[in-house]
């Protein structure tokens, strides 16, 4: 039964605290206000988007520590490091609006998951590939949130 509720967690960590970062940020989204850069999507596209890649993200850990049965400390503190710092992101950018602090968390996290693409790349390829969507994006919101920082 243990390991049935670790494995649960695993899996959906990522999108209970994002669901949970959600509601707190909710009242506070004021996306539609802001000058936004080009190519920047409806508002109704994030949370589509960030469902699919918490979801992601969660499958990657969950398949990586089925498969590897040895030591991931490391990888395991990299992991959370960047779901803390994903999550703080939204806090800091839509209810504080401290909009230059959070261009240096996105910096961070694209760092952070590029250095976890990579671990988990040497030792579980399906992990890595799976988090590929997830970079991708937050590099994109990089983009976004520069340019809101400068537009606005």
């Amino acid at each position: 039964m243990k390991k049935i509720i670790t494995n649960i967690f695993y899996l959906f960590l990522p999108i209970i605290l994002g669901s949970i970062v959600g509601l707190i940020i909710n009242n506070f989204i004021d996306y539609q206000n802001l000058t936004l850069p080009l190519f920047s999507p409806p508002k109704v596209f994030f949370p589509i988007a960030w469902s699919i890649i918490y979801l992601l993200m969660g499958l990657s850990y969950y398949i990586f520590k089925k498969k590897i049965t040895y030591n991931t400390t490391y990888i395991s503190k990299i992991y959370y490091l960047e779901l803390l710092i994903n999550l703080l992101w939204s806090i800091i950018f839509f209810v504080f609006k401290w909009r230059f602090i959070s261009i240096i968390l996105i910096i961070l996290l694209d760092i952070l998951v590029y250095i976890l693409i990579k671990l988990f790349s040497t030792r579980v390829k399906l992990s890595s590939y799976l988090n590929y969507f997830y970079l991708g994006w937050i590099l994109f919101a990089t983009y976004l949130t520069i340019g809101i920082y400068i537009l606005n």
